[in-house]
């Protein structure tokens, strides 16, 4: 399976709640050295030094709290996460998620009738599954 049928078929995939049909706003797989492995059309333009910063703090949680997370030249403030393995920021109505794995990061991000919850659920269960399966 190609990296891009992940992004369209797991990320990218409507999900249900409660009969309401919802999508993630942009998603992406990006190498930890920040080459795109797969991203979805509307997908941000970042900076490598915004992907620098992601993998600092996965390696030293605990430093973007202070700055904030930037992607796309979009200011997240970052909200709870799991050291070493999530981050998640807030920006209005929407946000971010992102999963580390070991060779990638998993990029969700969402804005309203998306949940924080339902972006998180999306992304860290095909990163949870990406790790069981060595990536």
């Amino acid at each position: 399976m190609s990296w891009q049928t992940y992004v369209d078929d797991h990320l990218m995939c409507n999900a249900s709640d409660g009969g309401e049909v919802i999508t993630l706003t942009s998603a992406a797989i990006i190498g930890h050295d920040g080459t795109v492995w797969a991203q979805s059309t509307n997908f941000p333009q970042f900076k490598p030094e915004e992907v620098t910063a992601i993998m600092k703090d996965f390696q030293e949680p605990g430093t973007l709290a202070p700055t904030g997370l930037h992607l796309g030249g979009t200011k997240y403030m970052v909200i709870q996460g799991e050291p070493g393995a999530v981050i998640r920021g807030k920006k209005g109505p929407g946000g971010i998620t992102i999963k580390k794995t070991g060779q990638a990061l998993l990029v969700g991000i969402y804005d309203e009738p998306i949940t924080p919850g339902q972006c998180n659920m999306v992304v860290e269960r095909l990163g949870d599954y990406l790790i069981e399966q060595g990536f």
